[in-house]
């Protein structure tokens, strides 16, 4: 295979979220594969050293003085040291191809632009609805919205639903504007939508099909080893792992669990945790555990005879998910955003986002069938392979195997 020259472009360099994982495991991949891989991000005291760090632009705040704000929304509009630092490194390191992350408000999208310039191959895989809903998430009220995909942003506006405020909505809309559909669909080649749900409002907001191109999530080997290693006796047990917020209907889940016999565990923080146990408090068969680390998550889902995932609002292509089946653990679902695309009737069950009747009958179906957790670990270990993920990554920058 003809090797390249890559330059993978995320606003942090370090584990913080999905999107940095996603970035840095590919960078790994990439390397692996005998690429030259050269990295671009914001500087941020956290960062792991990446022996680019001197190409990195300045450190920029959304809070704080008016100076500090001042300079954000330079940055936002693509304005200031992003287009000479980013200059800098597209002229010492020639690449082949810039991938493209997460990249809104504190890089930018101006990234793009110079890429083009230069004339580089620019693929930009997608981790959230940026694209399509100024505020990212396409909730209101804390319930999905789709008021602005196909539409005017300016609903961003008038709702105020990025963070609850008039300027941090102001600045998402006039964002927007800046960055809208015609001007990235011009300089991008190739956006990779980790679920055929995101892919779908993507076309729904006008974007060219031929250009989407549908990736989904993998699963690091080292995590897949550790799954693998464990051999973990199975317990009388079910387990939701993430963040306790009213979109993830942990809410629903709650009601749902105080009302069946069956034990439930919650790893995870998030503002709802101090309400929900005093709420459940006397629940002896709901327990809270906080905050688990890695070893931790990994070592209860494969205790576990099954994971839950009651989402309520547009889930991508949830790491949740893959993580629970590649353990083969099965996964009872909420049918909404990219979840049902992962769950199918030989690992688990999907139910009415929202529903607490259906959550209910889901988890005593769950309880009583008799799963082959052996078949769904080895399914899921080949479907969401990193050898997988790196060939379709491959095939998309138009590299061919030998």
């Amino acid at each position: 295979m003809e090797k390249k020259r890559i330059l993978i472009a995320n606003k942090f360099y370090y584990p913080r979220g999905g999107d940095c994982i996603v970035a840095m495991n590919l960078e790994r991949l990439l390397k692996e594969q005998g690429h030259d891989v050269a990295v671009f991000a914001m500087q941020y005291p956290e960062n792991i050293d990446s022996g680019w760090n001197c190409y990195y632009p300045s450190q920029v705040e959304f809070d704080g003085t008016f100076g500090n704000k001042l300079k954000a929304v330079q940055r936002l509009m693509g304005w200031g040291d992003i287009k000479t630092a980013f200059n800098k490194i597209l002229n010492d390191f020639k690449p082949d191809i810039v991938h493209l992350h997460n990249i809104h408000s504190y890089l930018s999208p101006v990234l793009a632009q110079l890429t083009k310039k230069h004339g580089c191959q620019v693929v930009w895989t997608l981790h959230d609805y940026k694209l399509v809903c100024p505020s990212y998430a396409c909730l209101l009220n804390e319930k999905p919205c789709e008021r602005c995909i196909g539409h005017s942003k300016i609903s961003v506006l008038k709702t105020r639903c990025m963070k609850g405020s008039f300027s941090a909505s102001a600045m998402a809309w006039i964002e927007a504007r800046r960055w809208n559909r015609y001007k990235l669909e011009d300089v991008t080649d190739a956006f990779i939508c980790p679920s055929h749900f995101m892919a779908a409002k993507m076309k729904k907001d006008g974007f060219d099909p031929k250009k989407i191109h549908v990736v989904c999530n993998h699963i690091d080997t080292e995590k897949q080893k550790l799954y693998d290693s464990l051999n973990a006796v199975r317990e009388d047990f079910y387990i939701y792992v993430g963040r306790l917020s009213v979109e993830k209907g942990v809410d629903t889940l709650l009601l749902a669990a105080s009302k069946l016999p069956y034990s439930l565990k919650l790893a995870g923080d998030g503002p709802l945790r101090k309400k929900l146990e005093r709420q459940y408090a006397g629940c002896k068969n709901i327990e809270f555990l906080g905050h688990q680390n890695a070893q931790q998550v990994a070592t209860l889902l494969t205790k576990a005879q099954f994971s839950v995932v009651p989402s309520e609002w547009y889930e991508n292509n949830p790491l949740s998910v893959i993580e629970s089946l590649c353990a083969g653990t099965p996964v009872v679902g909420a049918r909404i955003g990219g979840i049902p695309e992962l769950i199918n009737e030989n690992n688990g069950i999907t139910f009415t986002s929202g529903n607490m009747d259906e959550l209910a009958q889901a988890i005593i179906k769950a309880f009583d069938t008799q799963w082959n957790k052996d078949d769904i670990k080895t399914a899921a270990a080949a479907r969401f392979s990193e050898q997988e993920h790196l060939k379709q990554i491959e095939e998309i920058y138009g590299l061919q195997s030998e």
